[in-house]
């Protein structure tokens, strides 16, 4: 499951679905704005405040709940990633985590035994400070997770979507190198 940033379900996530279903995943991408999409994080944040995080939880907990059993690997880009982390650490039978540009909280008592998880986060990262990540990384671990984080010096936050500013050629191909041999580890499916 892939869930989108604050920015909605853009085309750079359409993109990123069909080139993980291109290496022989299925994809499942739940839109959690109802069609919205904005074109700016400020205009993005209005929509997931107007929605509410819970509401977006609810609905991505309803889109994995049909397919859980098979064990998903959950999977999001910035805000996205944020709650694709939550979903996983709530899901015994999650099989993964793969993050694109963003983390959340880690609750005290999460425990997700030997999930994989892979990070990728643009270094400096605004939304994602060293000293967050640093504490966020040790909060997975004791969760006991399989942590792997890879930073892109110099990328902007949403590196891999070409239609924004941030995006970075270079940080965004090594990403997906990266990411889809992370997947290939689960085989196709």
């Amino acid at each position: 499951m892939l869930l989108h940033s604050a920015y909605g379900l853009r085309p750079a996530v359409l993109a990123a679905a069909d080139r993980l279903r291109a290496a022989g995943h299925q994809v499942l991408t739940p839109d959690l704005y109802d069609g919205r999409t904005t074109g700016t994080v400020e205009e993005g944040m209005a929509v997931k405040d107007e929605i509410g995080t819970e509401e977006l939880l609810r609905r991505a907990v309803a889109a994995a709940a049909p397919h859980s059993d098979a064990g998903l690997v959950y999977a999001g880009f910035s805000l996205g990633a944020s709650l694709a982390q939550t979903v996983a650490l709530g899901d015994a039978r999650a099989a993964g985590l793969l993050l694109f540009h963003g983390t959340g909280d880690v609750a005290d008592d999460a425990s997700a035994d030997g999930l994989p998880v892979q990070l990728h986060v643009a270094d400096p990262d605004p939304f994602e400070p060293h000293d967050w990540l640093n504490a966020w990384y040790l909060r997975m671990r004791r969760a006991g997770t399989d942590v792997e984080v890879f930073r892109y010096q110099g990328a902007g936050h949403v590196y891999t979507d070409p239609e924004l500013a941030d995006w970075d050629e270079e940080a965004a191909e090594r990403t997906w190198r990266t990411a889809l041999g992370f997947l290939a580890s689960f085989g196709e499916g």
